[in-house]
């Protein structure tokens, strides 16, 4: 067992955290076709641009089976971001479809009660679906 003179500091050894970089859509594009020419190695490329290759080989997978769904189903193909936005949309419009349903379930009981008690006349109203 060694022992540490008073003289002596510890060394700590600092490590950089790499901060994540986001790539746009039309550079990820110009990447991947410059990885697909004829000649060019994906590890080549993938060093030119500093992206690793493994990330490059998943964007390469990922623009083929878009496109080989989109010409299967005959359709475009839509980013998981504008996915995600569609379903927050439908959630939304679900919950105020609920709301409006349930205000008009409440306006009918209330004209129904309101018939009951004479406060109103019992001739259909013009929204009613037994007055046409």
């Amino acid at each position: 067992m060694s022992r540490q003179s008073a003289n002596e500091i510890p060394t700590v050894e600092m490590v950089n955290m790499v901060e994540r970089r986001r790539w746009p859509l039309a550079e990820k594009l110009r990447i991947v076709e410059e990885s697909s020419r004829p000649g060019m190695s994906v590890s080549y490329v993938a060093r030119q641009y500093g992206v690793a290759p493994s990330l490059l080989f998943r964007w390469r997978k990922l623009m083929s089976e878009g496109g080989k769904v989109a010409v299967q189903a005959d359709e475009e193909v839509v980013s998981a971001s504008e996915n995600r936005a569609l379903k927050r949309r439908v959630r939304e419009l679900e919950r105020l479809l609920g709301k409006k349903t349930m205000e008009v379930e409440i306006l009918k009981e209330g004209i129904k009660i309101a018939r009951e008690k004479k406060l109103i006349s019992r001739t259909p109203l013009p929204f009613e679906e037994d007055s046409l």
